[in-house]
């Protein structure tokens, strides 16, 4: 992925009318009690649960829903965030190149056809992100070929909240 970087501030004033137009009321972070030993900062990814957990510590950690892979293309282990991008332009990796043959080599930023949503944070070790959509219907769905989807206002929130290098554990 190739693509300038630009403020938070940047994002969320050129995404605005995308961001009131996809955000439903539900779609907020929740602040919960979390049980399990994991560092505060870490990112938790429950794919059973289609959510997604900020660890806070002290027993707590802000959750947001996501959309996780299909069946399929689920996939669990640990990594971390190494690429944090606004409104990227969107290259399909070979799976979905495969199924989808007649989809370009590379979407661009805020077409039609780009998954990536206003912002995403790519994954060390493979082709996977945590990442915005432009199918805010597909949220709290086994949807996608192993990325993490989530609602754009959410994606913001969480992109100024993490850094490169953030751990990241993906559980079944």
């Amino acid at each position: 992925m190739r693509t300038a970087y630009y403020s938070l501030a940047a994002v969320v004033v050129a995404s605005a009318a995308i961001l009131l137009q996809t955000h439903p009321a539900s779609a907020l972070a929740t602040n919960v009690a979390f049980a399990g030993v994991v560092a505060s900062g870490t990112i938790v990814v429950r794919t059973s649960e289609r959510r997604l957990y900020l660890v806070l510590g002290d027993g707590r950690a802000l959750r947001y829903v996501v959309g996780v892979g299909r069946a399929g293309r689920q996939w669990s282990g640990t990594s971390t965030i190494d690429g944090k991008y606004i409104r990227p332009n969107w290259a399909p990796p070979d799976a979905v190149r495969r199924a989808q043959p007649e989809l370009p080599a590379m979407i661009p930023s805020g077409a039609p056809g780009n998954p990536m949503g206003a912002a995403a944070m790519t994954l060390a070790g493979g082709e996977y992100a945590i990442h915005g959509t432009n199918a805010p219907d597909s949220i709290g769905g086994f949807v996608s070929y192993g990325c993490i989807r989530m609602y754009n206002t959410d994606i913001a929130d969480l992109y100024a909240r993490v850094g490169i290098g953030t751990p990241v554990q993906v559980t079944p």
